[in-house]
């Protein structure tokens, strides 16, 4: 899955006002003043803000907009008085902690700590396979901090020193290499510190990262904490370029909660802090080991299934050495492809290809069709959805333009996730069915276009970071291989192990949608697995 940069969008089709768990008639939730459990309060000095992407209703500011899956608030009187004209809410007693967790759940408001633990909390784990330049750079990034290295068969043994570290560096060497995941499980049985950080040995955190990251757990049901992941040369040859723009280790500039269904709905096992205690129980053990792709999805998805919080946090920063030539940067992708088939058999849904309201569905078929009864079709689905959006958002001021800016953005971003399957995918189907069909051949190619110029304009256009611009040709060449690579290992990976999950769309009711949607980054939906390269490949 290519990562984007920046996303700023949702697909309020399939979750505009959801509520959690709720039944058709449930259009908000109201945050009232009710108790909650202990461990669940945020601590006094704590400080909550609202996401500058939702909507407030500026003359009440009772109605609340916005979150992953989109969700509509209605905040009670006492509630309202809480929250500042900047949108701060300062913890202060268990009605603005309970405030405070419902909008955070909610993902309308971000978490701004003001304390947390410290450096000598954290012990840093380093799986690493043939990789001593890399060893060397990021130790000298880890001076005042504990680090576990294991050294998972290198041909060559690694060699470590001190390099500054709180109480050195301790080395665990493997006659045989063990992979990854198992690599960091053996790594974590010899931290005894409160935190855990995994950092692969391709990878240098700037200066100060833990420092940014580490408030995050005095909020007590924060299990994990991830930076972003950006290029440590963003500048050379297209492929170079292209991985700066659409890494599958960003994961933005957009500070999120992760869980499956959101905005980001995993974060990359490159550089991540974790609690002890919920690494070794609630993982049961950690990594598993049988993975040597996805592990750090898999994690994701069975720390939040265990209803723990799990925070990305891109005003840290992580460089990584992405690979610059297009032969093992494809290579890389077709590998990643292959995990989908084991991900999908662990969590099935959530790693499908297409997720989306039956409306849609038939919007975007009828749109194949190049036809006027499939131009009838996407007429009626446009009405259908935006009755049902007026109709959940009917008592908010100027509920009509509210409803229409939705239906829009919700067939924009439909449409879009469709064309990326084809593209990506199902592109061996794509490819039959062109052979046969000079009408869909047609399509096929407009929608390649269409979808790499998206994405163009997306990552590179509207990309404010400073980048050596790649341009609209060689970047929808980029992307169409790319998309080829990663379909090719998916279906490799779907033939192997027998199982079409992963190829299986999810097309059903509004609140099964709901449940399973990947909002807005469009492309994240396209292959949940495509994740960070093992620190030893």
């Amino acid at each position: 899955m290519t990562r984007r940069a920046d996303r700023t969008d949702v697909d309020p089709t399939d979750a505009a006002t959801a509520t959690d768990g709720g039944t058709e008639g449930d259009t908000e939730e109201t945050a009232e003043d009710t108790p909650v459990r202990a461990p669940q309060e945020l601590p006094d000095g704590f400080q909550v803000q609202l996401d500058m992407a939702t909507v407030v209703n500026p003359a009440s500011r009772r109605h609340l907009l916005g979150g992953s899956p989109m969700r509509l608030l209605t905040l009670s009187p006492a509630a309202v008085d809480m929250i500042d004209a900047d949108g701060r809410l300062v913890i202060s007693g268990p009605a603005s902690a309970t405030l405070g967790r419902r909008l955070l759940d909610a993902g309308v408001a971000h978490p701004r700590p003001m304390f947390g633990p410290d450096a000598d909390d954290v012990t840093v784990v380093i799986p690493v396979r043939d990789n001593q330049s890399g060893i060397d750079r990021l130790l000298r990034a880890l001076i005042g901090v504990r680090v576990v290295v294991v050294d998972d068969g290198s041909v060559t043994p690694v060699v470590v020193g001190d390099a500054g570290c709180t109480g050195g560096v301790e080395l665990i060497r493997l006659d045989r290499s063990v992979g990854p995941a198992a690599a960091r499980n053996l790594g974590a049985r010899h931290v005894e510190t409160e935190l855990i950080a995994f950092v692969d040995s391709d990878v240098v955190p700037e200066s100060g990262w833990l420092f940014k990251l580490l408030a995050h757990f005095s909020d007590d049901r924060v299990a994990m904490v991830a930076p972003r992941i950006v290029a440590m040369t963003p500048d050379g040859g297209p492929m170079a370029r292209y991985e700066a723009l659409c890494s599958s280790l960003d994961m933005g500039r957009r500070e999120s909660a992760v869980a499956p269904g959101t905005r980001v709905p995993y974060v990359p096992s490159a550089a991540i802090i974790l609690r002890r205690s919920v690494f070794r129980e609630v993982t049961e053990g950690g990594f598993d080991e049988s993975l040597h792709v996805a592990e750090d999805v898999d994690l994701c998805w069975r720390i939040t299934s265990a209803g723990w919080v799990i925070r990305y946090d891109p005003i840290a920063v992580a460089a990584h050495d992405h690979r610059d030539r297009l032969g093992p940067a494809l290579r890389r992708r077709r590998f990643y492809g292959t995990g989908a088939a084991l991900l999908s058999d662990r969590h099935p849904t959530l790693a499908a290809p297409i997720v989306m309201t039956v409306p849609m569905a038939v919007a975007a078929l009828g749109v194949l069709t190049r036809s006027r009864w499939g131009l009838g079709l996407l007429v009626a689905m446009v009405a259908i959805i935006g009755r049902r959006l007026h109709g959940r958002v009917s008592h908010v001021p100027d509920a009509f333009s509210v409803a229409a800016k939705l239906t829009a953005q919700s067939m924009g971003f439909g449409f879009l996730q469709f064309a990326s399957a084809l593209c990506r995918h199902y592109w061996p189907l794509s490819v039959v069915l062109a052979v046969f069909s000079a009408r869909f051949r047609q399509v096929l190619l407009a929608v390649a276009l269409a979808d790499g110029l998206v994405e163009w304009v997306r990552s590179e256009m509207l990309n404010p970071d400073p980048v050596q611009r790649l341009g609209v040709a060689r970047f929808v060449v980029l992307k169409r291989l790319d998309d080829l690579a990663y379909g090719a290992g998916l279906w490799e990976g779907v033939l192997a192990a027998r199982a079409g999950g992963a190829l299986r769309p999810v097309i059903g009711s509004v609140h099964a949608a709901e449940r399973h949607a990947v909002s807005g980054r469009i492309v994240d939906r396209r292959a949940v697995t495509e994740r960070t390269a093992p620190s030893h490949s």
